[in-house]
Order: structure tokens, then sequence, then C-alpha cells
């Protein structure tokens, strides 16, 4: 099948569940699109026993879409451009302390207690796991997503303060949780005792350091050429080249291509909107940049859906991926509580900051793709089955749920 035909497709499901959605529904459209597509493919494969044709094309269709590629190629630069392009840095800077804390450190520590505990809860079940491995579950999963939480976030109308604490830490734990996925999978290929931990140390601040200085770079030359102009159809273009350029130069080079388009998008979407924007260039790039989030995104959920058909589910599997979820969430909720009382009498916390940052914390797609590039082995399938569910249960359950947690906190303020 041709790319055209896996896109037209891809955006013929996108638009159909998008209008069921909105029309019945009336879920957040991340939400509502992954129900829908999850009961699509349930329908399918239960079609499928009846009638082996149905299955047959469905499993062909999704093997053909390499989503790891799509994602951490393709969609995960532009999602994170549009993302940190709407993010006011002034508000982001007074809270950096507990974003930086959380976004670096947190997402080292929340790793190793994730990686530990799956290690021992797949022992219980008789299911073990090299312990590298259980690392590497760990520091795919430690990351939230702010794909998944931007707009469900919107929806609920968080307080300002505490959605610049999620999205700000979002925003930045991906790349981070991304170099220590590589730096993990550089041990786990090469062997423990083939690998030196000035190695990893030199590129974990390379990728980071790397990744950062290159967006800002890339970022100041859109600047300097959006400041030069005064043509918005051009100033658009301008723009999306910045996101492809840095992102594929910082892979090329070995830097953390995610940290470098959110440093280009925070660049652009504040320094620029200050003093190189008219307010004409600005109305269309806000425009542009939404509607690229929302597309992008629509397609984004509905795949991860469809990704269900195609996924070795064991009951075992099954088992392990729900007892984890109580594990990643009890691991954040611990690596969240000592910067937050830290800053607690500096910054100003709103009613259940910890809770609602826990249960915030939503993973998504980008977990999913991580735990696709593993290679083929034993414990593949185990970690892949169990990252589903768990992105599956928070994006459901935990992103239906926020909204009246959010309003607990509010309520709590007025008081």
């Amino acid at each position: 099948m041709s790319v055209f035909a896996i896109f037209t497709v891809l955006m013929a499901l996108s638009a159909v569940f998008g209008f069921i959605n909105i029309k019945f529904l009336k879920l957040p459209p991340t939400i509502g699109l992954m129900i829908i597509s999850i009961v699509f493919t349930v329908g399918l494969t239960i079609a499928g026993k009846f009638y082996s044709p149905i299955n047959e094309l469905g499993v062909t269709f999704i093997s053909n879409i390499d989503f790891e590629r799509i994602l951490l190629d393709i969609m995960l630069s532009f999602l994170l451009f549009a993302g940190a392009l709407h993010t006011d840095w002034t508000k982001l800077k007074s809270q950096k302390g507990p974003i930086m804390i959380i976004s670096t450190f947190g997402v080292l520590v929340s790793t190793f207690i994730v990686g530990t505990l799956f290690y021992y809860l797949a022992i219980f079940l008789s299911l073990p796991v090299d312990y590298i491995y259980c690392l590497l579950f760990g520091a795919l999963i430690s990351p939230t997503d702010p794909i998944a939480v931007l707009g469900i976030l919107k929806d609920a109308k968080a307080p300002k303060k505490l959605e610049i604490k999620i999205v700000g830490e979002s925003l930045f734990n991906d790349g981070i949780g991304v170099v220590i996925f590589l730096s993990l999978f550089h041990i786990a290929d090469f062997g423990v005792e083939n690998t030196h931990v000035s190695d990893i140390a030199l590129l974990f601040v390379k990728e980071v350091i790397g990744g950062l200085l290159a967006g800002g770079f890339f970022g100041f030359i859109a600047y300097r050429m959006l400041k030069a102009i005064d043509h918005y159809e051009t100033e658009v273009i301008i723009t999306i080249a910045l996101v492809t350029v840095s992102y594929v130069v910082a892979q090329y080079f070995h830097l953390s291509g995610p940290l470098a388009v959110v440093v280009a998008g925070l660049f652009i979407g504040n320094k620029a909107r200050d003093t190189a924007l008219s307010d004409e260039t600005e109305k269309y790039m806000d425009k542009f940049w939404e509607l690229i989030d929302v597309v992008l995104n629509a397609i984004l959920f509905v795949l991860i859906g469809l990704e269900i058909m195609i996924l070795p589910f064991d009951w075992t599997y099954t088992l392990i991926g729900i007892l984890a979820i109580p594990l990643v969430l009890l691991s954040r909720f611990a690596v969240l509580s000592l910067p937050l009382r830290f800053f607690k009498k500096r910054l100003e916390l709103v009613p259940f900051t910890g809770i609602i940052m826990t249960w915030g914390g939503l993973r998504g797609g980008i977990s999913i793709a991580l735990a696709l590039s593993l290679a083929e082995g034993e414990f593949r399938d185990i970690i892949l089955i169990t990252t589903y569910i768990i992105v599956v249960f928070s994006i459901i359950v935990q992103g239906l749920s926020l909204k009246p947690l959010i309003q607990k906190s509010k309520n709590k303020m007025m008081k």
C-alpha cells in the first residue's frame, strides 16, 4: 500500500471518528478519538473471527505503518513545536526551578524506581525480565506526554499556575526521557561490562546541552529572518523550515531533536511574538500551528487505537500491565513530592498540586513508539503490552477524571 493511500485511510478515519465524537460523545478530542478507535479496532477483530479477510486486511494495513518512525521522526517535532509556540515563557520562567528538576532528575529517578519495581513485579509473576530492560521500560514510561495532556488541560480550564507546571514539565521531559532511553539502550546493546560511566555521562550531556544550544541557534536565525520581513505566508514557511531543520540537524549530530524543537518553539513563540511579528502574521501563524496540532493529534490517537490489532496480547502480559499502573503512579507521586515541598514557600501552589500533577501526568504515543523501537526478543512483548495498557489507562481513565479533580482544586481555592 502506498504512503498516500495509508495517509488517506488515516485521514478518513480521523475525520469520521472526530465527527462521531463531536456529534455524539462530546469528549475531549484526544480521549474521544482513542476510545472510538479502540472500539472500531475491537469490532474489526471480532468481525475477523467470522470473516477472516477483514482481519487480514486490518493487520496488513497496520503492519505497513511504521509507528515508531512516523511519530519520532516526523510527527513529534511538529507537535512539540506547536505546544512550545503557545507556551508563555514569562510564566514558564517563574516556575523554572521545579520544572527543570522534575523534567531532568525527576525523570532519571523515576526511571530507576519504576524499573526496579517492575523488575520485582515480573519476578513475582514468574516473568523474569533482565534488569536493564526493566530500566528501559522505566525510561520510556516515566516522561509525561505534552501531546496528550495539552488539550485535556485546556478543556478542564486548569488554573494557569498549575497548567504551566504540567505543560512545561511535559515539553522538556520528553527530550530527557528519550536521552535516558538511548543511554540505557546503548548499555543493553553493548553490555554493562563494555560500557563506561563516563561514556554514558558524555552522551547524556552532549544530547541535552547540544539539543538546547541547537534549538537556540536555529531559533535565533529564524527570529532574525522573521524580523526582517512582513509577509505572513513566507513567515509561516520559515517556522516550518525551522522545525524540520533544527530537528534533522540535531539528530544528525546525535543531539536531542525534541529539546532543540522545544527551545526553538519557545524562542519564536515569545521573543519573535513580542518584537518580530505583525498582528496579521501572528494571527495566521497561530491558526496554522493550531490546525497542524489538531490534525496530527487526530492521526496519532487514531493510530494508537488501531495498534491494538497487531499487539501480541497475552493474559499474563495483560496482568503485569494492569499491576504496573499503580507502580508508575506511585513512582511519579514520590518523585514530585520532594521538589514541590522544597519550592512550596517560593511558589504559590494550588490545592492538591501533587495529586493533580501525578494524575495529570499522562503517557502517550512517545512511550509506545519507544517500546516499538526495541529489537524483537523475549522481553519486547512484555514491555510493549505493559506500555500500551498504561498509555490507554492514562489517557482514558486519568484524562476523563482529571477535570473533576481540577474543579475540586478550584473550589478549594475559592473558599
